[in-house]
């Protein structure tokens, strides 16, 4: 509804701001106020009220919908912006608009089950006789007496509130010390599985360095007395001995195979994966893994394809590497395709600024119950094939792994009956490294993990520290020709990092490429990229940036 009008009156003389500041609060409460609101609106009018005092002003007070409002008209006052009994105004009631020549207060009210009738409102404010300042200061005493009790009330309240928080916070110290206690207890155990596990560790990789010269020894020398004996030169054998030899030579080989995937995964797993990248002639690659696995394809009658586009003929990348990942995914399509065709792609996806490797097949394809379990170690899928077929479920969580270490990532999609897609994705370099050593200090292990497959072909080596403090340590043995810093990390955070750098004159000419998640200033004018969104274009660009802002 609009807005009515509920009484009008002259503001000229003293005795007329007690009437307005009386007349305010029992609107207030005919309104439906609580008593500290209509005190509030009553203190608030005989600020304003103050204020305006002179010939010409007017008071109206309107009753809204949802807001009690009164008007004060000051046509020859001065301006009221900034008054103190405007700004006192505005901090007790809801709204204070100032317009030319008026000041409006505005108060919300609370809806009402029984709202007074407008007219019993008005009739009742008409007979509000105009009163003394005596009786005026009598009543404010009475308002202050009633808003004393109310905060001896409060006080009382409060004494009883903070006894409880007292006597609450009491209780959390004990329990949190305790806490302590067994969080102490907790990480001196931790510590000492750590170094369980470490030592078990480095137990494993001598193991496995024994068993790499041990194993692989014998089985060689096995598979060269097997040629020696059914070459040239040795001497004759009948039909079903060179058969049985034939047998010999084929399952030494398979072991020797195996024994390869093993303690190539072992080296996978404690991290000694360390490309060398270099060009490739990924044309020449795919042509010559053809040549080699034509044999495999003839004999199952499936036709074995390559295409490689021209943007991706040559890349930058570990070759063993590569070359392995893409062996392992051609040799399992032709495992499992008994009909029709294999077939590697590479292209360009340059929305990504990524080489992308897919090898297909029309095989009998995966159930969607497998799909997510073909990366898992020793896990193969059960089918009729796979039970002829030799493996140790070992090769597509080694190649993942390969791939990971390349930058890149490696995903298979499938369905049963019509192939599978492996889809290798390398991050796409044309040309030689340009650095030597990046440092990325930040907590986020993903953000580090994105990192480090952006820099791929771009820098040789790329080290991680997960704070300040261990980013230190890095620098100081080996200074990169670059850091990436998150200003955000626990123990030694990226200012004080960048502090620290400053004092060491080893260390302050290092070039400083800031990451964070939130934009925002630099010291020294460094490089600033928000992680949202982060591209590797835009990632190089900076870090050539900082390099060419130390050169200068």
């Amino acid at each position: 509804m609009a807005n009515v009008e509920l009484i009008r009156f002259r503001i000229a003389a003293d005795q007329d701001v007690f009437v307005l500041r009386r007349l305010g609060r029992a609107a207030a409460e005919l309104a439906g106020l609580e008593s500290q609101d209509q005190i509030r609106v009553a203190t608030a009018l005989s600020e304003v009220g103050r204020e305006i005092l002179g010939p010409g002003a007017n008071a109206v007070i309107e009753l809204g919908e949802r807001e009690l409002l009164i008007t004060l008209e000051h046509f020859e006052g001065a301006d009221l912006a900034g008054s103190e009994g405007v700004m006192l105004a505005g901090r007790l009631v809801d709204e204070v608009t100032l317009d030319d020549g008026r000041v409006t207060l505005s108060k919300t009210l609370r809806p009402r089950l029984r709202p007074v009738p407008i007219e019993e409102i008005r009739g009742k404010l008409a007979r509000l006789a105009p009163i003394s300042a005596l009786d005026e200061l009598r009543e404010q005493n009475r308002e202050l007496a009633e808003t004393l009790e109310d905060v001896l009330r409060l006080n009382a309240e409060l004494q009883e509130t903070n006894s409880g928080v007292l006597a609450m916070y009491n209780q959390l110290s004990n329990e949190l010390e305790e806490t302590n206690r067994g969080v102490v207890a907790l990480y001196a155990e931790l510590d000492e599985k750590s170094s369980l596990l470490r030592e078990a560790g480095e137990a494993r990789n001598r193991f496995w360095a024994t068993v790499s010269h041990e194993l692989r020894t014998p089985l060689n020398s096995v598979i060269g007395l097997v040629r020696l004996l059914i070459g040239p030169g040795g001497d004759p054998l009948t039909e079903e001995q060179q058969h049985q030899v034939r047998l010999i030579g084929s399952s030494t080989e398979t072991l020797l195979e195996l024994v390869g995937e093993l303690l190539d995964m072992a080296k996978a797993e404690s991290g000694r994966l360390d490309p060398q990248p270099s060009a490739v002639d990924l044309a020449r690659m795919a042509g010559q893994l053809q040549m080699t696995m034509r044999p495999t394809s003839q004999r199952t009658g499936v036709e074995l394809r390559h295409e490689v586009a021209p943007e991706v003929a040559e890349l930058y990348a570990d070759e063993g590497m590569l070359l392995r990942i893409l062996r392992n995914l051609l040799s399992n399509a032709l495992k499992f395709t008994q009909s029709g065709e294999v077939t590697l792609t590479a292209r360009l996806d340059p929305a990504k600024d990524e080489s992308v490797i897919t090898v297909s097949d029309t095989g009998i394809g995966i159930a969607q119950e497998h799909l997510h379990r073909v990366f898992e170690d020793f896990f193969q899928v059960p089918h009729s094939l796979q039970v002829r077929s030799r493996g140790t479920g070992l090769g597509l969580p080694y190649a993942r792994r390969l791939a990971e270490a390349l930058g890149g990532t490696l995903d298979l999609a499938s369905t049963p009956g019509e192939g599978t897609t492996a889809t290798l994705r390398l991050p796409h370099y044309g040309g030689p490294p340009e650095l030597e050593r990046v440092l990325i200090a930040d907590d986020d292990e993903a953000f580090r993990a994105a990192a480090r497959r952006m820099l791929h072909g771009f820098a040789i080596h790329v080290e991680e520290a997960a704070d300040g403090a261990a980013a230190l340590e890095l620098m100081s043995a080996r200074p990169p020709d670059v850091i990436l810093v998150d200003m955000l990390m626990p123990r030694v955070d990226g200012n004080v990092l960048l502090q620290r750098m400053a004092e060491d004159e080893r260390l302050s000419r290092i070039p400083v490429v800031v990451v964070t998640i939130a934009p925002q200033h630099a010291p020294d004018g460094r490089p600033v990229l928000s992680k949202h969104g982060l591209r590797r274009e835009n990632l190089l660009q900076a870090i050539r940036s900082a390099r060419g802002k130390w050169d200068d």
